[in-house]
């Protein structure tokens, strides 16, 4: 395929966990040409240098002030809370074609107050949040095109909200007592991880953390009642792992009167029955993340419990994958009208 065809991409944040994965990705995709590959440290480096795993020839490390925004068709944002926005308010107008795909918290949260208050900084572009769309391909690849301006959302969020979703949808378990418990490889925490876990044996221990205001509580609390219109009563508590990627969720449900594991089971697959991503395993499945890492697949297994009605439903994926960058493309595949799985596996 020539060159002319292609779609121009720029990433902004190239060389962070998650940057590297984006990077990894789209140097095999058939539909894309990289421009611009953007950092603040390390110019001029290439990204060999960061990731022996990308040999495909790219550009250097650049500046955004090379960026041609005109020669563009989508930028990626992989930038700490706060900045994405500043970018896209200075384009989102002057460049009415150009696409922007963000994987911070930016536009995770419609509601300027609640974004101001969680992640505690001002929100620059609050007039756009009305133009961006959420999204977990599985849930919004219908009305995915009509946004230039798409958020990312979270790893953990994404790994509870796929098989929640559906079973809230369908009223098959409660919506009060839902305890979910998710175990996140360090990566999640990023490059600057020993400045945000500072306990002891950090790469060989497990830490619990930020149980009553995790900043992905809001975003899962906002995006369920949106598709379900219902609130859910859930605690949720994260733990970082001393592995590299992967996360595991364990959800504990309680269904609804006489509902059974296979009701539950089936409701999955009926509902991801064209997904091309999801996985729903044989009921009281043991599950971890081994198979997911490196892969945009979510596998998801329901388990009884001793307790009549109770269940707990695991969820694995990789978290610099289907929780972040694999995600991010997975949306770009639709954004452009490619096949939903090309440059993924």
């Amino acid at each position: 395929m020539s060159n002319q065809i292609k779609k121009k991409i720029a990433i902004i944040g190239a060389t962070g966990y998650t940057g590297l994965d984006l990077v990894l990705i789209l140097s095999k995709h058939p539909k894309v040409e990289v421009k611009n590959l953007c950092a603040t440290k390390n110019l001029g480096k290439v990204m060999s240098f960061f990731d022996k795993r990308i040999k495909n020839k790219l550009p250097k490390i650049s500046s955004t002030k090379e960026i041609n925004w005109k020669a563009l068709d989508l930028v990626f944002f992989l930038l700490p809370n706060g900045h994405a926005q500043k970018i896209i308010k200075k384009n989102y107008y002057k460049h009415k074609k150009l696409k922007f795909i963000d994987l911070s918290a930016d536009f995770r949260i419609s509601n300027k107050n609640i974004y101001e208050k969680v992640y505690k900084m001002k929100h620059h572009a609050k007039n756009l949040l009305k133009n961006s769309l959420y999204s977990i391909p599985e849930f919004s690849k219908n009305v995915i095109k009509n946004y230039r301006i798409i958020s990312n959302p979270g790893c953990y969020s994404t790994s509870i909200q796929l098989p929640l979703i559906p079973l809230l949808q369908k009223r098959l378990i409660k919506n009060k007592n839902i305890t979910i418990d998710s175990k996140s490889g360090f990566s999640g925490a990023g490059k600057n991880l020993k400045k945000k876990f500072n306990h002891k044996n950090l790469f060989s221990s497990v830490f619990a953390y930020s149980t009553k205001n995790h900043r992905h509580i809001y975003e899962i609390e906002e995006q369920i009642l949106k598709y379900t219109k219902n609130k859910i009563e859930f605690t949720f508590n994260p733990h970082v792992l001393p592995t590299f990627r992967g996360i595991l969720s364990a959800i504990y449900v309680n269904g609804k009167n006489g509902i059974s594991a296979n009701s539950l089971r089936n409701c999955l697959i009926r509902f991801y029955k064209k997904s091309k991503f999801i996985k729903i395993l044989k009921i009281n499945s043991a599950l971890g993340s081994g198979n997911v890492l490196n892969t945009n697949n979510c596998e998801i297994s329901i388990c009884e419990t001793k307790i009549k009605n109770r269940f707990v439903i695991f969820s694995a994926l990789d978290n610099l994958v289907k929780g972040a960058s694999g995600q991010a493309v997975q949306n770009m595949n639709i954004l452009f009208n490619f096949d939903e799985k090309l440059g993924l596996k």
